[in-house]
C-alpha cells in the first residue's frame, strides 16, 4: 500500500498591501541622516504631495497646529544658517523646511468667528509643538519613501529668535523643527541604536539598575566609532563626551533661558 501523498502547507499570500508595508519597514530600518545633497531641485509639486500626505497625521482636535516655512532662496538660507551654527547643509541643501508650532492661525480663525480663544499659554505651546513634531516625523517617512534625504536639525530651539526674526514669525508661532532636504549625494553608515529592551517598560516604569545600564549601553560604548569619539575628545567614557563636550550643563541652562525668552516674546508665556 502506497503511503498517503504529503501535503505541503499553504504558502502565505503576499498582497500588494503587505509588500508596501514591508517596503516601508525596510525604509525605516535603513534611515540615514543626509548632510550632502545633489544640486537637483525638489519640485514644488512633490513637496506639496508630501505635505498633503503628512497632513493626515493625528492632530489635537483636528486643528493642525503647525505651519511650514519653505526656504529655497540662497540669501534666506544664509540668514538662517547662523541659527544652526552655520552647518554647511543649511546653505547647500536645495530646500530648508522650518516647522512651527502655530496657534496664530487657529486664534485668527476663532476671532473671525465670534469665538474667544485662550491659547496664549504654555499648554497651548506644548499641544502645538506636539502637532508640529508629529507632522514632521510623518513627512520624514514619506520623503524617504520618495528617495529624498534629510537632516533633522536639533539646533532649531537653541537660538529660536534668529529664526523668528529671519522668517518674520508673528506671536503664537514658534519654530520647533528644521529639516534640510534634497536628493542624497552620500550614503553614510547607519547610526547605532539601543535595543527596545532599553526603553520599553511593561505596565509601569522600572528604574535602571547599574547592571541594566551595563547591559544596555556596553555594546554601544564598545563600538569602534564611539571609542574613537571618546579618544579624540580626551575623555574617559562616552557619557563624559555628552556631559562635558556636546550638551553641557552651562550650555543647557543658557539655551533654556533663551528659549523661555523667545516663548514669552511669541506670546506663549506670560
Amino acid at each position: 500500500m502506497q503511503g498517503s501523498p504529503s501535503i505541503s502547507p499553504a504558502l502565505p499570500v503576499i498582497t500588494e498591501k503587505d509588500e508596501t508595508n514591508i517596503t516601508k519597514m525596510k525604509t525605516i530600518l535603513q534611515r540615514r541622516t543626509i548632510r550632502r545633497y545633489k544640486s537637483d531641485d525638489v519640485s514644488p509639486e512633490l513637496l506639496n504631495k508630501l505635505f498633503a500626505a503628512a497632513s493626515r497625521t493625528q492632530t489635537m482636535g483636528n486643528l493642525q497646529l503647525y505651519s511650514v516655512i519653505v526656504t529655497r532662496d540662497a540669501q534666506m538660507k544664509h540668514k538662517l544658517a547662523p541659527a544652526h551654527f552655520n552647518q554647511p547643509m543649511v546653505e547647500q541643501a536645495p530646500v530648508v523646511l522650518t516647522v512651527c508650532a502655530d496657534f496664530r492661525r487657529t486664534t485668527d480663525w476663532c476671532e473671525a468667528r465670534k469665538a474667544n480663544p485662550g491659547y496664549n499659554n504654555f499648554l497651548s505651546f506644548i499641544n502645538a509643538a506636539t502637532d508640529a513634531l508629529l507632522f514632521t516625523q510623518s513627512f520624514c517617512h514619506l520623503a524617504e519613501e520618495e528617495g529624498l534625504g534629510y537632516c533633522f536639525l536639533g539646533t532649531t530651539v537653541y537660538m529660536p529668535q534668529l529664526i523668528i526674526d529671519a522668517l518674520h514669525l508673528p506671536q503664537l508661532v514658534m519654530p520647533v523643527a528644521t529639516l534640510t532636504l534634497g536628493w542624497p549625494d552620500e550614503c553614510p553608515p547607519l547610526s547605532d541604536r539601543l535595543s527596545p529592551a532599553a526603553f520599553v517598560h511593561e505596565e509601569t516604569y522600572k528604574d535602571y539598575t547599574p547592571e541594566a545600564i551595563d547591559r544596555y549601553y556596553t555594546e554601544k560604548e564598545q563600538l569602534p566609532e564611539n571609542q574613537e569619539f571618546v579618544r579624540i575628545n580626551g575623555k574617559e567614557t562616552l557619557a563624559q563626551v555628552f556631559t562635558d563636550c556636546r550638551y553641557t550643563r552651562s550650555d543647557n541652562e543658557a539655551l533654556s533661558t533663551t528659549l523661555l525668552e523667545a516663548l514669552r516674546r511669541q506670546g506663549f508665556l506670560q
